[in-house]
């Protein structure tokens, strides 16, 4: 009898897969490539993934070891050479002086035009109580400059890129998880050799980290963050991000997981999130599907692609750009296991509203019900 349920189970799973799967691909149409990073490599788990555009190609970093938080976490990276991803390679580790080991964590990749590959990263024993690093490159990742701790306690980009602004100002989305959750931005205008920081943004009651930044021109910028209360959380600002309004909740839900965003060349907006509304009162929900969103003006949104979505989560921590072609390139965490790109034509999207926080549905499908599997992300 113990046996005949798991093997129904086991067959009611296989079945909602395989026709999550048959119906997700009606929202995949743009979907110009699918891959990931690698098919083997010398760690078990891997998480939080970063993606820039460089003179020589596409590099694309994340941390990897036995699991998040073990001291064997270092950075690694991938080069996208001869239209195949190389192995990944370690970067950065954090091993210190006195020989003991930390876990890295989220790698954040930027291309300064004209000039270096960025590498930022944290290191310490848990997100409270991590600083931060920078590595440069001069040659589109194959070599790196010795580890720089960034000054003043500053952390760098958190998770998601900085963006440059009109005004010279690299603007880097940052937040701290120690005393409570708040966001900030640091700012250099030297290419990192020195920083200020601006914040944190006033929170309104609001738990939000992880911030990705918005262009909408004339010094007019926008974020959007992840948070604790069960949905995307914005703020805005008027002066190039000097000064910011108070936090407040977007109508599109947020399983307390990564999102990212980038403005497009012809304005509009691109979000990848998990669109997940946590049930009853619960912050933390399934880290499937993953979805993108693009928006005209960074307040009405509408369906644009589910990159992913099974029974077995989790899809999760996305990283977008747009390269000089025009593609959208989007890389995430594909269970823990591996890091998947996907490369997008934006011209061949199709939208749909997204009304009342609740994506729609196209042919009839919607997403399975799913319970959570335990994450070890806090």
């Amino acid at each position: 009898m113990f046996k005949r349920k798991i093997y129904i189970t086991l067959g009611f799973v296989l079945a909602v897969t395989i026709y999550a799967h048959a119906q997700v691909e009606k929202w995949q149409k743009g979907i110009v490539k699918q891959e990931f990073l690698y098919d083997q490599a010398p760690f078990p788990s891997c998480h939080s993934a970063t993606i820039a555009e460089t003179p020589t190609g596409l590099v694309a970093a994340f941390f990897g070891g036995t699991k998040e938080r073990n001291p064997d976490v270092e950075i690694y990276l991938s080069r996208f050479v001869q239209g195949k991803w190389l192995a990944p390679v370690s970067v950065a580790n954090g091993i210190q002086p006195d020989g003991k080991r930390l876990p890295t964590w989220n790698p954040v990749l930027y291309q300064v035009p004209n000039g270096d590959l960025l590498l930022f990263y944290k290191v310490g024993p848990k997100p409270s109580e991590w600083w931060g690093l920078m590595k440069t490159s001069k040659d589109g990742g194959i070599t790196w400059s010795e580890a720089n701790k960034l000054p003043n306690d500053n952390i760098g980009p958190v998770k998601n890129k900085p963006v440059l602004l009109s005004n010279g100002n690299l603007f880097a989305p940052s937040s701290r998880e120690g005393d409570g959750w708040k966001i900030h931005f640091e700012v250099t205008n030297d290419n990192g050799k020195t920083w200020r920081t601006i914040g944190p943004l006033p929170e309104n009651g609001i738990k939000a980290i992880q911030p990705s930044i918005l262009q909408h021109g004339n010094g007019k910028l926008q974020i959007l963050a992840r948070t604790a209360n069960r949905a995307l959380a914005e703020s805005w600002s008027e002066d190039n991000g000097e000064t910011w309004s108070p936090l407040t909740k977007t109508t599109l839900p947020n399983n307390n997981s990564g999102t990212d965003a980038v403005t497009m060349k012809d304005g509009r907006h691109v979000l990848v999130y998990n669109h997940v509304l946590p049930s009853g009162d619960l912050a933390k929900g399934a880290r499937t599907p993953l979805n993108v969103a693009i928006s005209k003006d960074g307040k009405q949104w509408y369906a644009a692609l589910i990159l992913e979505d099974s029974p077995i989560s989790q899809y999760s921590y996305p990283a977008v750009i747009q390269t000089a072609d025009g593609m959208l390139h989007f890389i995430y965490t594909w269970r823990r296991e591996k890091i998947k790109h996907v490369v997008v034509d934006p011209s061949k999207l199709k939208l749909k509203s997204i009304k009342n926080g609740v994506w729609p549905k196209l042919n009839g499908y919607t997403a399975p019900i799913l319970t959570e599997t335990k994450s070890e992300e806090p």
